[in-house]
């Protein structure tokens, strides 16, 4: 069976109910608390090409530290990936990954779609 992880934020409700689908449909995920173990740029960049997707679609715009760090007007894609280093709250959740593919579970049926495959 193919290895899949979610990265997840317990506090979340999209995260929750994904998981929850997850384990309904009888798919064993490795779970990342994303928050409590961040992850480094080559990691966000991976993600990235898998979702085919540039850096700031992967970000929490609404947040807060968002609108602190005056990312709107940051154009540079490595400097949005080091704030999503930085501040992984940042990132957009949950994101199921399977076989070198991932998705971003809003709205959650591109992880059904994604565990389809």
């Amino acid at each position: 069976m193919s290895k899949i992880q979610i990265w997840h934020n317990p506090r979340c409700s999209k995260s929750r109910n994904a998981l929850a689908l997850l384990e309904e449909k009888g798919v064993e995920a490795e779970v990342v608390k994303y928050l409590e173990t961040p992850h480094n740029s080559e990691e966000i960049k991976t993600l990235l090409k898998m979702l085919g997707i540039d850096a700031r679609a992967l970000m929490r715009t609404k947040e807060e530290i968002y609108k602190e760090l005056h990312l709107k007007e940051v154009e540079d894609e490595e400097k949005l990936i080091t704030a999503m280093v930085e501040n992984p709250k940042l990132i957009e959740r949950p994101i199921v990954i399977k076989d070198g593919k991932a998705a971003i579970g809003r709205p959650i049926e591109n992880i059904i779609e994604l565990i389809k495959g």
